[in-house]
């Protein structure tokens, strides 16, 4: 098991994104990024989705499904899921992530519990425990 505080920096190197600051969420099933002007698109038979992540990094990938997830506030909306490699510190595994605003959040992406599940453990005292990520792209 990985020890992580309740914030960490993280890498999706699939979407070209270096490092981004994740809150740790044990409350939050699914995991978020904050994606703006998500557009979904088909690309040889593919149904894919290409977004703004960050501060202006365009990003494509395969849009796995389409639910409707409860967001903090208590309210539904549907989502696409896309599926990338997470870092983080120097370990890396596939993750399911949901794309949505979170502009007015401290963090762009929420590291849910379907993404720490048998891997993760967290100290909520803790902030920063596996350092920047290794073997990344430029950071986001």
């Amino acid at each position: 098991m990985i020890t992580v505080g309740w914030r960490e920096r993280v890498a999706l190197p699939d979407l070209g994104i270096g490092i981004i600051r994740a809150k740790v969420d044990t409350g939050a099933r699914t995991s978020a990024l904050h994606a703006d002007h998500i557009y979904p698109f088909e690309k040889d038979g593919q149904y894919c989705v290409r977004f703004i992540a960050g501060e202006g990094h365009e990003c494509t990938a395969r849009v796995l499904d389409e639910r409707r997830v409860r967001n903090s506030g208590g309210f539904e909306e549907t989502r696409f899921f896309i599926r990338s490699r997470l870092v983080l510190g120097g370990h890396t595994w596939d993750i399911d992530v949901s794309l949505t605003s979170r502009r007015h959040m401290k963090f762009g992406m929420l590291l849910g519990r379907e993404a720490m599940d048998g891997r993760i453990m967290v100290n909520p005292a803790a902030s920063w425990l596996q350092g920047r990520p290794s073997h990344t792209p430029n950071p986001l």
